[in-house]
């Protein structure tokens, strides 16, 4: 803030990473003005409302006017105090929505909505749109071949370079079943960006909305349009850590009754892939025993088999409003982890019960 004061009196200004409705909230809060964010002293004392109440309309010679209610009454303090509440939780949600859209690389739009309490914006979430390896671990970006197709439907691509079937039919769907690997066309391939076998590399294509649930599950996500069966949603990442420390962190998350481990198991189970700081919109996808996403291992760039990139795509139709959803033990070869089965005492283990509510609910999601 002391920059934003020093530049109103013109003496020197640095770098700021603060929205600038936040710089122009801290402005009238401290009465300076800053004509480069928009605040003079015309408007310094301007403020949004968010909220009327105890008022009436009444008609004057050029219209309608509103004017306080001709009675002593006044909000009860609670309710006051709650309307302030959620006013200042509605800023804030409008803010992180606004961050997370700027922060996205892909097409769908990210939208934040919470009608059933006053739980504001994760504290210490970072959004990212890719893998973050942590200290030690290298990620290898660049793929050493690519196919030189001018129809990658009918020639010999990449999937058949690695011994396994083209994933997408002509409707951009999935036909593969889980378990079979996904390898798309890379950067070194002479194939264009409208190449039918590159899907999971455009990001997630839906606009999607972080919701508060209302039966103690936290935040979720639901699609505001539809989606049709088969078809790629979203891409689960996080931090890269070994597994090592996936059990370190696990015995942590368990005690605390959180579940952001995804365990990169393709070929062997040396990392795991944690959303729990950092992360996109799969971070706030729940659990359920009857998912309508199902888990796919993919290679692009990186074709280290213990590095697959982890792809949600749809297991059917799935229509606007309806909440996304996938199973937490599920790998990427389509069976359930061993980890939900085999529970001996010895592993002495907390476990978290699942409220997902489905039929064939398992009870637990560790």
């Amino acid at each position: 803030m002391a920059a934003v004061g020093a530049e109103a009196r013109g003496a020197w200004c640095v770098p700021c990473l603060v929205s600038l409705d936040t710089l122009q909230e801290l402005c009238r809060k401290e009465k300076l003005t800053c004509k480069s964010i928009g605040i003079t002293k015309r408007n310094l004392n301007n403020y949004e409302v968010e909220y009327l109440c105890d008022y009436k309309v009444v008609k004057v010679k050029k219209g309608k006017a509103i004017t306080p209610k001709d009675n002593n009454k006044t909000l009860k303090p609670a309710i006051a105090e709650y309307i302030v509440k959620k006013a200042k939780q509605r800023i804030a949600l409008q803010r992180w929505q606004d961050e997370l859209n700027r922060r996205k690389n892909h097409k769908g739009m990210i939208f934040v909505e919470n009608t059933v309490d006053l739980e504001g914006p994760p504290s210490d979430f970072y959004y990212i749109n890719e893998y973050k390896p942590a200290p030690g671990i290298s990620l290898v970006n660049e793929a050493t071949f690519g196919c030189s197709c001018t129809d990658c439907f009918f020639q010999k691509c990449c999937p058949a370079e690695a011994g396994v079937l083209l994933a997408y039919n002509k409707n951009q769907q999935i036909k593969i079943p889980p378990g079979t690997p996904i390898y798309e066309c890379n950067s070194r391939c002479q194939c264009g960006p409208d190449c039918p076998n590159r899907i999971v590399q455009k990001g997630t294509q839906y606009s999607l909305c972080i919701f508060r649930t209302s039966n103690g599950r936290g935040w979720g996500v639901k699609t505001l349009v539809k989606i049709k069966r088969m078809s790629f949603v979203m891409e689960y990442v996080g931090e890269v850590i070994t597994s090592e420390e996936a059990e370190r962190r696990g015995q942590f998350y368990d005690n605390k009754g959180i579940t952001y481990l995804f365990d990169l198991d393709y070929e062997s189970d040396e990392f795991t892939v944690d959303a729990a700081r950092y992360g996109n919109v799969s971070h706030f996808v729940n659990h359920s025993c009857d998912p309508n996403l199902q888990v796919f291992n993919v290679f692009i760039d990186n074709l280290d088999t213990r590095l697959p990139r982890i792809a949600l795509f749809s297991t059917r139709t799935i229509n606007a409003g309806e909440e996304l959803t996938f199973d937490y033990q599920m790998k990427g070869s389509g069976d359930i982890s061993s980890d939900s089965i085999d529970h001996s005492p010895a592993k002495k283990r907390v476990r978290t019960v699942c409220k997902c509510g489905a039929v064939t609910c398992r009870g637990y999601l560790n």
